[in-house]
């Protein structure tokens, strides 16, 4: 038998200091087959001057840090140079860049203090035609900004917002553990309602949001994301790390990806910080991530099926309607276990095909944003417009938006699911061990855990939904990290404004009469105040002064004669 041709390596073109350069060589140039013998087979790694041909893969070293202009500039000037070779930038730990920036640059890979192993993966991902995002969180404190003049109504928010964390954790520590005695305990939770209905009140006094700066506590409901946070951050933030791989540059692909983070996420039993109590909390941690990673599964099916009719426009939007029913139903089947079977009133029944029966699926959500934003791209691959730009659905931004989208689904479908759950369960107690938590099992407190979400759920459609249409908001829950936050994105509702009710109406011209009226006010009451100085210092002090001009003429008086 003749011996098999050797491959051929891939040459890589190296930007890098002489320092830099050796160590680079040194995890690229050797093969490494004990690890991964069928990954890694080496490379070929040589300068501008010792190139021959063209080079597979341009990698740039950062040593010296430019301005961002800079990097954004000549992250172009190689791409053009060298194309069609993709370019890879590596990135101390210790740079400055913020995550906007590295989001936006057009390089096709980009690692953050990369090693030897993750090199390789990425230089093997990047000659297979994918895109390789690996950044770290960002350090707080390391941009600050330029500073802004705070004026009144900032340092009264911020002190507040201050005071009121302060105390709100001091209550959450003493209640890790929670008292043993029943008053202190229900002392302590009372003052953490207050706590947090005190923050909202004053966010909505003294506004805007953004000014709420702080993370979530210990676990509960924190801060709403800023409404005027880039898209850039949408997917990370601050505090959070992003890591994006793609294979393929293809809708294939870009599904695969997604697929794989949200599965991720979803497995590791996500706890609630949104900021608002819901409905998905009162299911188990297993039910919830069995949940989610249920719908994700029947989304991917859903996917396949969309494929193979390819539909477009508002024929696909038709059918993604039409089809939500459906999903919904198969990933309660798939929650709830096809075979499992409990008593009920004397008699085993089983669980799924009951629940199927007492449930309503086929509400509409109509906090869910057009469903074309994120099916176009899974489906054709096509651009997508984020942050007022048309960009490439493989794009990082992209990415992140189209994770946002998919995941703001993922928990509005369970939520939806979850509450029809809770409503079975209040009807049939032998289910609650086994779908509910333990908290939930009592009688009393599953009925309080459905009267506060009927309760929140008539504020957010009378008030809160109003207030978000006319200030153009849209808030979408974001799955990742072992939490589910909330963001908002601004876009234009002003369709769904004009569908409103009398009341709803009646709150946006509340709203719209305090932004009229606002400035008047505040205008006479600077003339009170000034009127009111007028009054105190010309008027009244002068009165004053001549009163006790007058007392001491008359004391002089007296003692003269004396």
């Amino acid at each position: 038998m003749g011996r098999r041709p050797a491959r051929p390596l891939p040459q890589l073109l190296l930007f890098a200091d002489p320092l830099e350069r050796a160590g680079l060589i040194s995890w690229l140039e050797g093969a490494d087959t004990s690890t991964d013998p069928d990954g890694w087979g080496g490379a070929q790694v040589v300068d501008s001057e010792a190139l021959q041909g063209a080079p597979q893969l341009v990698l740039w070293c950062l040593g010296r840090l430019p301005e961002p202009q800079a990097l954004d500039a000549e992250s172009r000037r190689l791409l053009e140079r060298w194309h069609p070779a993709p370019l890879l930038l590596l990135l101390p730990a210790n740079h400055p860049y913020g995550s906007d920036v590295l989001l936006q640059l057009p390089a096709q890979g980009l690692i953050e203090q990369a090693d030897a192993e993750s090199l390789r993966q990425a230089v093997t991902t990047l000659l297979a035609g994918g895109r390789v995002l690996a950044i770290a969180a960002t350090r707080r404190g390391d941009d600050p900004g330029p500073s802004v003049p705070m004026g009144l109504g900032q340092w009264l928010l911020l002190s507040g917002l201050q005071q009121i964390d302060a105390e709100l954790r001091l209550c959450l520590r003493l209640l890790d553990p929670p008292p043993v005695d029943l008053l202190p305990l229900l002392l302590l939770q009372g003052r953490v309602r207050e706590l947090r209905l005190a923050r909202r009140l004053l966010l909505w006094l003294w506004g805007p949001v953004n000014l709420a700066w702080s993370q979530p506590l210990d676990g509960q409901g924190g801060a709403p994301t800023a409404p005027d946070a880039p898209m850039g951050g949408t997917a990370g933030g601050p505090g959070h790390g992003v890591a994006i791989t793609l294979r393929q540059r293809t809708a294939e692909g870009l599904w695969e990806a997604l697929r794989g983070r949200l599965t991720e996420a979803a497995a590791a039993g996500p706890s609630n910080n949104s900021g608002q109590l819901l409905a998905l909390d009162g299911l188990h941690a297993s039910r919830r991530s069995d949940l989610l990673l249920g719908l994700l599964e029947q989304f991917d099916r859903l996917r396949q099926r969309l494929l193979q009719d390819d539909p477009r426009g508002e024929q696909l939007e038709r059918l993604w309607r039409e089809l939500q029913p459906e999903l919904r139903q198969q990933a309660l089947r798939s929650m709830a276990g096809s075979y499992v079977q409990l008593p009920m009133e004397g008699r085993l029944c089983p669980v799924a095909e009951t629940l199927l029966q007492r449930s309503s699926l086929d509400a509409d959500d109509l906090e869910l944003p057009d469903p074309a934003a994120m099916l176009s791209p899974l489906l054709q691959a096509r651009p997508l417009l984020v942050d007022g730009r048309l960009v490439a659905p493989d794009e990082p931004q992209a990415v992140l938006y189209l994770e946002l989208l998919l995941s703001n689904w993922l928990v509005r479908s369970a939520e939806l699911i979850s509450a029809e759950v809770l409503a079975a369960c209040a009807e049939w107690p032998e289910l609650r061990r086994y779908l509910l938590r333990p908290e939930l099992l009592a009688t009393r407190n599953l009925e309080r855990l459905r009267n506060q979400l009927n309760a929140q759920q008539r504020w957010t459609s009378w008030f809160e939904r109003p207030i978000h249409l006319y200030e153009s908001r849209r808030p979408l829950f974001r799955l990742g990290d072992g939490a589910i936050d909330c963001v908002d994105l601004t876009e234009p509702r002003d369709a769904e404004l004009r569908q409103l009710g009398w009341v709803q109406q009646a709150v946006t011209l509340a709203l719209e009469a305090r932004d009229a009226l606002g400035p008047q006010l505040r205008s006479l009451l600077k003339r009170l105040g000034d009127l009111l100085v007028v009054l105190l210092t010309q008027v009244l002090g002068r009165a004053i002064g001549l009163v006790g001009r007058g007392i001491v003429q008359g004391m002089g008086r007296s003692l003269n004669r004396s």
